[in-house]
């Protein structure tokens, strides 16, 4: 039986499709030791360079407290520097050699991941769902 044709409910058919997508992305990723998650961490600290807490959870459209338990392993494996922020209030986030090292590793790994995703869904399938995602994102 289908899961998704068995739910009605929009919010578990996403949290389905979500658990699936990144099953396939971990798989590629843990040639290197990341999860979906810590990649998308680090992508995005790559793409912003030093940036403040709150500001990395908007981007990655996280609670602060889950993106504080997303970056302490970072931190811990020496991949993300935590300093002090443009005041005593805040933190910077940045990554460290070590990070960016293990982010352009990990590049062609998610190409991969993406590639697959596309082989199985369909290029113009997969660029149409995020396009719908984002707008799920952008009113929520």
């Amino acid at each position: 039986m289908d899961a998704l044709a068995a739910t009605p409910c929009h919010c578990l058919a996403v949290r389905q499709a979500a658990r699936q997508v990144t099953q396939l992305y971990d798989r590629h990723l843990a040639a290197v030791g990341l999860r979906a998650t810590q990649y998308s961490v680090l992508a995005v600290l790559g793409r912003l360079g030093p940036v403040a807490v709150h500001e990395l959870a908007l981007h990655l459209v996280m609670d602060r407290t889950t993106t504080g338990r997303a970056l302490r392993p970072l931190e811990r494996e020496g991949l993300v520097h935590i300093g002090p922020g443009r005041d005593a209030r805040t933190r910077a986030l940045s990554l460290t050699p070590k990070g960016r090292s293990l982010l352009a590793e990990a590049r062609p790994l998610w190409s991969e991941a993406q590639a697959a995703f596309e082989a199985d869904y369909g290029a113009a399938e997969a660029d149409g769902l995020r396009q719908a995602l984002s707008r799920v994102v952008g009113r929520a």
